[in-house]
């Protein structure tokens, strides 16, 4: 029953039931009538061309699909959007996310604690008076090397 609301002296009719559908046939919706007639025609088809034992092994999951698409509904949807998105999730595309693992995490941040704790140990085993390498010595090392090294070479020529 439309409920009437006023805005400024005029009434206008408001649907309340928008998302029922219309019973064409009898007591079934247009869709209802469409699944049962289908899976009645298919059924017959069947018990007049094939054997006996045959036709009712095809038409006891006709009838069963047909009567679910028409009248049952899963969480408030009809059987036939859930048939679609299980269609839609068997032949697509999977999207799997790996959450890494605490533990081992913890064991990383261990082996790296003790690999640290290791390298201080090594380096505090060597004599005070040893000279240390460092990044600036290193790269002068090298550019005297390769100096020398293209001397030596033009000197060979």
């Amino acid at each position: 029953m439309p409920r009437s609301v006023t805005l400024e002296k005029m009434e206008y009719q408001v649907p309340q039931f928008i998302e029922a559908e219309d019973k064409i046939v009898g007591p079934l919706t247009f869709k209802q009538f469409l699944y049962l007639g289908g899976a009645a025609g298919i059924c017959v088809i069947s018990f007049l061309y094939l054997n006996i034992l045959l036709a009712v092994l095809i038409a006891l999951p006709v009838i069963g699909l047909a009567a679910a698409l028409a009248f049952y509904k899963v969480n408030g949807k009809p059987f036939i959007e859930v048939l679609e998105a299980g269609f839609n999730y068997f032949i697509g595309a999977k999207l799997f996310l790996w959450r890494r693992n605490e533990e081992a995490q913890k064991r990383k941040q261990a082996a790296a604690a003790t690999a640290a704790a290791e390298a201080a140990t090594a380096a505090a085993a060597l004599p005070r008076n040893t000279p240390r390498l460092t990044r600036g010595r290193l790269s002068e090392l090298a550019w005297s090397l390769d100096v020398r090294d293209s001397a030596s070479n033009e000197n060979r020529s």
